[in-house]
């Protein structure tokens, strides 16, 4: 990777972290799975506020969603069978989940209800849900990642249209995760974890994809995760592989890299703090939430459904 400028380097903060009586030191099968067997006491992803300003969080292995107030402190919202990945907010008291285990799911963050969003298509079960976002239209799209990686280039990004209409949009991406939206709602961008890159998707107006390309390419053991977009356009990708947050400019190119703690696993970011120009990113491995404020806005995130499709 050549840079005509070298990016500038920023360090994330520690903004929270996981209580000790939340975490769970044991076994558990999605750890079994996904990190060796190695106890895996937590592992954060998911991050979305709620319009108070609370930061709402997912835990993978114990199918937990926590709630964090902007002082910090935690309270768990929810326990429930499944495997909570990416979570938007699709109105003010409804979060709708990405579960590898279940699908499309919905919780109530004023019960802790968990109910059933789409959890499979014409009865054949996902490969595992991974992210989600919501364009102005009220459509959702998510990716679908399970175990696929170069070995198996077969995972999908999917459209759910209001009426409740599925569009089968990519199907050959090796490992979707992350998603994100450029702020006229025209471009996709799309982590693709094992082929270590970024991928844009550009939605054109009768509903379909074309001239999908690579966007940006990284490198080292794990690949792009989330995604972020800030309101210049900019791309911000959350490395885990590296510990790092790349902020990319229009052509790609890391204008700046926001560096998490030695060890941090940086998997999922989201703007949040009254302005929406406070990065928060999730290190999983390590149970924290670390931050940084920009100089620039994230992108408002469209976040509701029409009635008829609730």
């Amino acid at each position: 990777m050549y840079f005509l400028q070298a990016p500038q380097v920023l360090e994330l903060q520690t903004f929270t972290t996981m209580p000790a009586p939340l975490r769970r030191p044991q076994r558990s099968v999605w750890a079994d799975a996904n990190r060796g067997g190695a106890p895996t006491d937590s592992f954060l992803e998911g991050p979305a506020f709620d319009d108070a300003g609370n930061l709402y969080v997912s835990d993978i292995p114990f199918g937990r969603i926590f709630r964090i107030d902007p002082a910090g402190a935690w309270t768990q919202v929810a326990e429930y069978d499944g495997e909570p990945n990416g979570m938007k907010f699709i109105d003010a008291g409804t979060l709708l989940v990405t579960d590898y285990k279940n699908g499309l799911m919905r919780v109530d963050v004023r019960t802790g209800s968990v109910t059933p969003h789409l959890q499979r298509r014409n009865t054949e079960s996902f490969k595992g849900v991974n992210d989600l976002v919501l364009d102005a239209q009220g459509n959702i799209y998510f990716t679908d990642q399970g175990q696929s990686g170069l070995h198996d280039p077969s995972g999908r990004l999917y459209r759910l249209r209001p009426g409740g209409q599925l569009d089968l949009l990519l199907s050959n991406v090796p490992s979707p995760n992350g998603v994100a939206l450029s702020p006229d709602g025209k471009v996709l961008y799309l982590a693709v974890t094992r082929g270590n890159c970024v991928w844009r998707v550009p939605l054109l107006a009768d509903g379909s994809v074309a001239k999908v390309s690579q966007f940006f390419t990284s490198y080292g053991p794990s690949g792009p995760d989330g995604l972020a977009v800030d309101m210049q356009g900019r791309v911000l990708v959350a490395n885990p592989g590296l510990g790092y947050v790349w902020v990319l400019n229009t052509r790609a190119e890391p204008v700046m890299v926001l560096r998490g703690p030695a060890g941090a696993s940086t998997t999922n970011i989201a703007f949040g703090g009254p302005d929406r120009s406070t990065l928060f990113v999730t290190d999983s491995t390590h149970g924290n939430v670390l931050m940084h404020v920009l100089d620039v806005p994230g992108v408002v995130l469209h976040g509701s459904i029409p009635a008829e499709s609730k």
